[in-house]
């Protein structure tokens, strides 16, 4: 450790923050995504205990009817495990996550015309997947339900049409008692933002290597743009794609073009004191790969 590293490490713990500006309870708020591991519940359980993780951003798809993108499905007795697990605190449960099942990832043309809320001959179907993560998420007392709005075309109906359904699950989840957070993707922070000030309630499960995959802006200046409205964040890395309209790629954490230090810092100047989780969603070592993001966020936390 450099002389001047040791002092801004000692100065920071004196002031009750990390060396990146956190607060001193921030390497206690790393999760990670369930899904990641791609093994049923027992097994990311098992791999969490050996990391030393308790927070779990839970995917409810396991137990809907629907995409297995983001978890086989699972039985009644696996939800009543996940209950005993919070009850017990081996979990700590920072969001919910629900997808659906028409969403293609293949291209970026392909996301944009079946992700999220937009498909109109899925609706009905989906609008079922919405109710039902919302009465499970209630039941966990999940403190925010993330998912995927997708992004409408510019004619005028459709963005009328795309307001009332995310609407809908806005005004669903709330009966239920859960907040909603759209996870940043195919559209800019700005963009973005336009659209959260006529939807009040609506926050933001800030994904920071999804700016750089869709090729929409620098995270680091998103975070100051979406700021008032981030409730979760992602811990995901990538590189930008050197051809337009093509997917950049994923990669472990601290390997791509974030740049964590100035995210970091970025998130703690705007205020937010939530939880991360770590995702990795490409790659065929992703124990490992979760592994490592979690050794370097405590790092330098």
């Amino acid at each position: 450790m450099s002389r001047r590293t040791f002092i801004e490490t000692a100065s920071a713990a004196a002031l009750g923050t990390c060396a990146t500006g956190c607060f001193s309870d921030c390497a206690d708020r790393l999760g990670v995504c369930s899904w990641s591991f791609r093994l049923p519940l027992d097994g990311v359980a098992a791999e969490m205990a050996k990391m030393g993780l308790k927070r779990i951003h839970l995917a409810l798809q396991p137990f809907l009817e629907g995409e297995s993108r983001h978890g086989a499905a699972e039985g009644a007795g696996a939800f009543d495990k996940v209950k005993e697990r919070l009850a017990s605190g081996e979990w700590v449960l920072s969001a919910t996550m629900i997808g659906f099942p028409q969403e293609d990832y293949t291209t970026l043309e392909s996301i944009k015309r079946t992700g999220g809320v937009v498909p109109d001959d899925v609706w009905e179907g989906n609008k079922k997947i919405v109710k039902e993560g919302a009465r499970l998420s209630a039941e966990l007392k999940s403190p925010v339900l993330t998912l995927h709005a997708g992004t409408p075309s510019a004619d005028a109906a459709a963005k009328k049409k795309f307001a009332d359904r995310v609407k809908f699950v806005v005004d669903t989840c709330g009966e239920a008692g859960v907040p909603v957070a759209f996870e940043t993707g195919q559209e800019t922070a700005e963009e973005l933002a336009e659209f959260l000030q006529t939807m009040p309630g609506v926050g933001v499960n800030f994904d920071p290597a999804n700016m750089i995959l869709y090729d929409k802006g620098d995270p680091v200046a998103a975070v100051k743009t979406l700021a008032p409205w981030i409730r979760h964040i992602h811990i995901k890395d990538a590189k930008r794609t050197t051809k337009p309209g093509e997917w950049g790629t994923e990669v472990p954490w601290g390997d791509g073009e974030v740049n964590p230090p100035a995210f970091f810092a970025a998130l703690n100047a705007g205020g937010y004191t939530g939880a991360f989780a770590i995702e990795r969603e490409a790659g065929d070592n992703r124990v490992a790969d979760i592994a490592l993001a979690a050794t370097r966020y405590r790092e330098v936390h």
